[in-house]
């Protein structure tokens, strides 16, 4: 088993799952537009995008134990490759649908097994390397939005942006080639599958899977309501408010992977508790912004605020109960997927209800539920001799 090689696999499986956010975002007007397609069509096609995903990773944490890590990987390999194609070639709703469907599948299956992989191959230092890992979900979307950019500026279609996705998709497909997948560590360890179950009615996991719907509205629920706002409120003929979603995934592509070491300076619950204070305050203060640098500014801080939030998540869950194994990260990555697919519509009556521009300050309550909530767990544990990283022993 080569892990390296593993590892770097994941990342551009992850590379390629983001940029299919970013695209999809980015041609959706010109698809609108030339295929004739209705608000609510575009509604059902953003909404597959999201609850496959989220189903694709809630069903294939499970399946990573029956069929493998490695067969589910190399499932999304095919979903990303095939739909985007399919995508490319589509000329009507429904075939655009379908491979919208399949692509959010393949997105699912790729968070379905690179987080009980990396969490395997690297039992020793969980929370740091999935930190690592998810720096190309940020990064995936940086390098999709600014080529999607570029791509406009000189003409091209929507087609060729699709296109980019099989640029990562055939390369991790070439590296998994020959590969040797090892089995969960949670398979490895003898934990049965229903020791593996009962691990969900831990009273601290049903904390944590709560806090997860806050985090991901928190982290991904503006990103499709920033570039709407700062066109709106600046009157940016440009189009320019995709250049602050590509601004804020920059940044957090370079904390978590250049400060991924703060996962061992501070407690993970400490630091959500922390950090989530810079994201309340960056999201009120956007809402304030009437000028691009103030709006930049504060996007940094909402930026820096979140950029730990997901891989913190799933280092807590896979640390504090690995018994649980794939299936309890599967369900903390899906109810991130799902959350996200619910804040949007809620954004949206927020918009049409209060504003514009006053949609970020009434988001910007969300965070401050995370200090209370992982402030009281960092407390809980300091008074037990502070955050323990439980350690599989072999049966159930």
């Amino acid at each position: 088993m080569n892990r390296t090689r593993l590892f770097n696999a994941s990342c551009l499986a992850l590379i390629a799952t983001a940029m299919s956010f970013a695209v999809r975002g980015d041609i959706i007007g010109d698809v609108q537009r030339l295929l004739s397609l209705t608000d609510v069509q575009v509604g059902w096609i953003l909404g597959a995008a999201f609850w496959g995903f989220g189903l694709a990773i809630l069903l294939g944490g499970p399946l990573c134990d029956v069929l493998g890590m490695g067969t589910i990987i190399r499932l999304a390999a095919a979903g990303h490759i095939g739909g985007a194609l399919l995508t490319v070639f589509s000329n009507s709703f429904g075939t655009f649908f379908a491979a919208t469907v399949i692509i959010g599948i393949a997105n699912g299956l790729v968070e379905a097994a690179i987080n009980p992989l990396i969490a395997t191959i690297y039992s020793d230092d969980k929370t740091r390397r999935l930190v690592t890992l998810h720096a190309w979900f940020p990064g995936g979307i940086v390098i999709g939005g600014v080529l999607s950019f570029a791509f406009t500026q000189i003409g091209l279609g929507w087609q060729p942006k699709v296109l980019l996705l099989l640029v990562p998709s055939v390369i991790y497909t070439a590296m998994i080639m020959g590969q040797r997948f090892p089995p969960t560590e949670r398979k490895a360890a003898g934990v049965s599958a229903s020791g593996m179950v009962r691990e969900i009615a831990r009273p601290l996991f049903l904390i944590i899977w709560a806090a997860m719907w806050i985090t991901a509205a928190t982290e991904l629920g503006p990103g499709s309501w920033i570039p709407t706002i700062f066109n709106r409120v600046m009157g940016s003929s440009a189009q320019a408010g995709i250049l602050v979603v590509v601004w804020i995934n920059g940044v957090m592509y370079l904390m978590r992977q250049f400060g991924a070491n703060v996962a061992h300076r501070v407690s993970p619950t400490a630091l959500i508790a922390i950090t989530a204070v810079p994201a309340a305050a960056g999201l009120y203060l956007f809402s304030l912004a009437n000028s691009a640098p103030a709006a930049f500014a504060a996007a940094t801080l909402f930026a820096a605020g979140v950029a730990f939030w997901w891989p913190t998540m799933l280092g807590i869950t896979s640390e504090r109960f690995p018994r649980g194994g794939a299936l309890l990260l599967a369900i903390i990555g899906a109810t991130g997927s799902f959350s996200t697919a619910v804040a949007g519509p809620i954004m949206g009556w927020i918009s049409e209800t209060y504003g514009t521009d006053r949609v970020l300050a009434y988001w910007a309550l969300l965070p401050t539920l995370l200090v209370l909530i992982f402030g009281g767990i960092y407390v809980y544990d300091r008074a037990r001799g502070g955050y323990t990283v439980e350690k599989l022993r072999g049966t159930a």
